[in-house]
């Protein structure tokens, strides 16, 4: 779970995953929050099951998301973000590829017809830009390449050299994955969006950025 200034979910979210009951560890790393986030993850990692790391300084989603996969100590890993875009409700359906073996990583897809909150619509335009460019330099067919939610077994990022630190990390992944031709497989997942006004930190330039990975990965490792 990376998390960046996110005093007013964090605690939230966790109890969310908590909930759900199918999950027995949470990593969360905190990318060097300035706000009060810190206080509260301290109240967090009293629990027996959580275990939190921190960045210094800020470094990027990618980063973050970097650090928690070297210190998960499971064999089935989800990305969870901490500001309640994504609900943890949908983990039943994203574990059941796994579980019957037709799959090594599973993406919840904001575009398969799973309610959400319809706002945004240049964010949808640019995800699905990228998917489409990552479809045709990879020849495939997902939905979703930028899905925050992305559940894959240990072995699968075991020995892959990943190097993003921001939000490149979505594509660097996803075309590390198709280059190694890994089962990937998509199931529908409800999406709440923040606006920007509530604390989204994506921003224009990342698509540029995202474009540009998509690219180069294409081509090196």
């Amino acid at each position: 779970m990376p998390v960046y200034n996110e005093e007013d979910t964090v605690a939230e979210i966790v109890r969310r995953v908590e909930a759900i009951g199918l999950v027995e560890e949470i990593v969360i790393v905190d990318d060097g929050s300035v706000d009060n986030t810190r206080a509260i993850l301290a109240e967090l990692e009293t629990k027996p099951h959580v275990r939190v790391f921190l960045h210094e300084r800020n470094q990027g989603k990618g980063a973050a998301v970097r650090t928690g996969i070297g210190q998960a100590r499971g064999d089935v890993l989800i990305i969870q973000d901490a500001d309640l875009e994504y609900d943890p409700r949908d983990y039943p359906q994203l574990f059941k590829p796994l579980e019957e073996g037709i799959a090594d990583v599973v993406y919840g897809s904001r575009f398969l017809g799973g309610p959400r909150r319809p706002i945004l619509f240049w964010n949808m335009v640019a995800n699905k830009i990228l998917t489409l460019v990552t479809n045709v330099l990879y020849n495939n067919i997902l939905t979703d390449m930028e899905t925050g939610y992305k559940v894959f077994r240990r072995q699968v990022v075991e020995g892959m050299p990943l190097h993003a630190r921001g939000f490149e990390f979505e594509p660097e992944f996803t075309a590390k994955l198709l280059k190694r031709k890994v089962r990937i497989y998509e199931v529908p997942i409800s999406f709440n969006p923040r606006d920007y006004d509530e604390g989204k930190k994506i921003k224009t330039k990342d698509a540029f950025i995202a474009l540009w990975t998509l690219i180069k990965y294409r081509f090196v490792d």
